[in-house]
């Protein structure tokens, strides 16, 4: 089974590759997963539970990242198995600069065995598709969510900074003149 897509992501290309390589993105991205460990820079375990047709898989597996080359793309390589059958499978993600953000390209390669491949191959590659489309969807709302997040906290620490900023020139403003009158007290 092959798929291929591509999401735009209203953020820089460096952003993007960072949280493409952060642990606790990745796991909330990824549909069903239970638990997401990093054990090498480049190695990860999970665990995760979907539906494919009539079947709840629960897959434990091992992911691999290679062919790094920052910030612009890289290749996730992968496997599970589950009581209901195995899946393994690899995937290259590239990232180019695209008008106000960065266009995140992905192909699939994957395969399927054991029960769930008794489901029939068209039922797989839409569940597959879909998760994909859950996985990038969920990718691209949790990296910009926090981008605003981000500029909300920087936006406000400046207003901040500004009411500051103003309150410290009328406490100089009050000082200076407190110290006028108590000059004119003792000249006077």
């Amino acid at each position: 089974m092959k798929l291929s897509g591509s999401y735009q992501i209203n953020l820089e290309k460096q952003k993007v590759w960072e949280a493409l390589n952060n642990p606790d993105i990745l796991q909330k991205s990824i549909p069903g997963c239970e638990e997401f460990k990093k054990i090498s820079d480049t190695e990860f375990s999970a665990k995760a539970t979907n539906k494919i047709g009539p079947f709840n898989a629960s897959f434990t597996g091992s992911i691999e990242l290679k062919d790094l080359n920052p910030p612009h793309s890289y290749k996730i390589t992968g496997s599970g198995d589950s009581p209901v059958g195995f899946a393994n499978g690899e995937a290259t993600v590239t990232l180019e600069e695209f008008e106000t953000g960065t266009k995140l390209n992905y192909v699939v390669e994957a395969n399927v065995g054991g029960k769930i491949a008794q489901v029939g191959s068209r039922l797989i590659d839409m569940t597959a598709k879909k998760m994909a489309d859950v996985f990038f969807g969920k990718f691209s709302e949790l990296i910009s969510s926090k981008q605003e997040q981000n500029q909300d906290i920087e936006n406000k620490a400046d207003q901040k900074l500004r009411k500051s900023g103003a309150s410290n020139k009328t406490y100089i403003f009050i000082s200076v003149i407190i110290i006028i009158l108590i000059l004119l007290y003792f000249f006077n």
